[in-house]
């Protein structure tokens, strides 16, 4: 039994170190460079400008990318966008589910109506995922085609095929394209985020847990005359009620102590198809010789 699992292993050690994606997987990381490039606003994508400073996702990195270098270019008005409720909510069954947000903005009076409808602007949604799900950018671009989203890309680790004990962080950026008429009533905007879960880890329970924090929200305008000149609104929670904002995903894995009977099944299955296609082969070779 012993020498039936180790070999087993064996094989499964070389079909993932021959593998292009998990090999490029384990190869040494890039080590984050302080002297990398400066964020640029003329970045269509905020995490393009991220990844041009960082190799993989960290928290701590995004929040200061996120304070240092993007609030460094606020508009120069003092307009700010009110967030009043957040809903998170995920919907669905299995491996494919999807994150549904709620998002809902308070009104506000206006000092300056004019200035601002000179101004063009969009919501960008920033989901830092967890390592053990992805999003799959091919089908996120049918939801730009079908006009609910102006933009999104996935950043990150973009390799579907590997597991999660092998993956890096993704992260999606949304873009929606909203009206400053909006900031004078209260607004609603829902989103629906289709994921997939990796394979995960063996583990006792046969689940494994991924927790998904509340979205990264921002605002950035451009005049309309000028798009290039694009600057950031503030986004201020405030009082808003976030609870509720943080889910939690329930994968099914595999269960440790099945792992040895799995094995010497999927060999001894391995190992009759094998014989059986010699065994076809030899029969089809004396068949050719008495014609």
């Amino acid at each position: 039994m012993a020498t039936i699992q180790s070999f087993v292993h064996l094989l499964a050690w070389v079909s993932f170190i021959w593998s292009p994606g998990i090999a490029h997987s384990l190869s040494p990381p890039v080590v984050d460079s302080p002297h990398a490039k400066q964020f640029s606003p003329i970045n269509k994508f905020l995490m393009q400008s991220y990844y041009d400073r960082y190799t993989n996702l960290h928290d701590s990195d995004f929040e200061n990318f996120v304070s240092q270098e993007i609030t460094s270019g606020l508009c120069e008005h003092d307009l700010v966008w009110r967030l009043s409720d957040l809903k998170r909510n995920l919907t669905g069954e299995g491996s494919h589910r999807s994150v549904s947000t709620l998002i809902k903005f308070q009104s506000q009076q206006l000092k300056s109506l004019s200035e601002l409808l000179s101004h063009s602007c969009e919501l960008i949604i920033i989901e830092r995922l967890p390592s053990g799900v992805f999003a799959d950018p091919f089908e996120l671009q049918h939801f730009v085609q079908r006009g609910v989203f102006s933009d999104i890309a996935v950043f990150g680790d973009t390799n579907l095929e590997l597991p999660s004990f092998l993956s890096n962080r993704s992260a999606v950026e949304i873009h929606l394209v909203v009206d400053p008429n909006i900031l004078q009533d209260p607004t609603d905007i829902k989103t629906e985020l289709p994921l997939h879960a990796r394979y995960q880890s063996l583990n006792e329970s046969g689940y494994s847990t991924v927790e998904f924090g509340a979205p990264d929200m921002l605002v950035r305008c451009s005049t309309k005359d000028k798009v290039e000149n694009r600057c950031f609104l503030k986004l201020e929670k405030g009082d808003a009620n976030v609870y509720g904002s943080r889910i939690v995903w329930r994968i099914p894995s595999g269960i440790k102590t099945h792992a040895g009977l799995v094995s010497t099944v999927t060999f001894t299955a391995a190992l009759l198809s094998t014989l059986a296609i010699v065994a076809a082969s030899l029969f089809q070779i004396d068949d050719f010789k008495k014609i």
